[in-house]
């Protein structure tokens, strides 16, 4: 019972940051009201939605309104700080990652709850996490960081190694769940800081 509060707080605070980070985007480029509500529900709901069809369970935010109504503080909260929120780039970084760190936690334990292996519950983990911002992008007509050089979705799989190696070594579930959420964000602030990034493919001419 404790165990499924805690998740259902990480998903909502998840759903928050990430309902403000699309918000945010469609401030920038001029969307009305119901659009920019939309984007951030698009946003905030598409990474867990796409892991519960996968893994054949009830899709979260069909089963309280709650996720639709946290979404919407997440508008009034750009409606209030607009400015504030849309002319420093740090700020979709801070609501990006920590979107990214919660959804990929709540990504691996309800996996690993219903009985799937580790590996699988890493890449609902990436799902969870990175899904939510492709669809955001797609609609805004915009390359999805996903696919990008840029470390994004590589900084999901990390951090749930980095949980999976924890469990091997008998950690306990918070140190598992805190070292997850520190490679996540480190790998993100420093692609964002330093550039850090993946080889980048080419093409080969003659």
């Amino acid at each position: 019972m404790v165990e499924s509060t805690f998740l259902f707080i990480i998903e909502i605070l998840g759903t928050l940051a990430f309902g403000v980070s699309g918000v945010r985007l469609a401030a920038k480029k001029h969307f009305d009201w119901f659009g920019a509500y939309t984007l951030g529900v698009i946003t905030a709901i598409g990474g867990g939605t796409v892991r519960d069809v996968l893994l054949d369970i009830p899709v979260f935010w069909m089963q309280t309104w709650l996720y639709l109504a946290v979404t919407g503080v997440s508008f009034l909260i750009v409606l209030a700080f607009t400015k504030v929120l849309t002319s420093d780039s740090k700020s979709l970084f801070m609501f990006d990652a920590v979107g990214l760190t919660l959804f990929v936690i709540t990504g691996i334990e309800k996996t690993l709850a219903i009985g799937y292996p580790m590996w699988v519950a890493i890449i609902m983990g990436m799902i969870t996490g990175s899904f939510g911002s492709i669809l955001r992008d797609v609609l805004l007509n915009e390359e999805p960081l996903f696919f990008r050089k840029d470390i994004y979705a590589t900084a999901c799989l990390a951090g749930g190694a980095l949980y999976w190696m924890t469990a091997v070594f008998g950690g306990p579930v918070w140190l598992q769940q805190s070292l997850c959420v520190l490679a996540i964000l480190v790998l993100r602030w420093g692609a964002l800081r330093y550039g850090w990034h993946l080889p980048e493919m080419k093409e080969r001419t003659r």
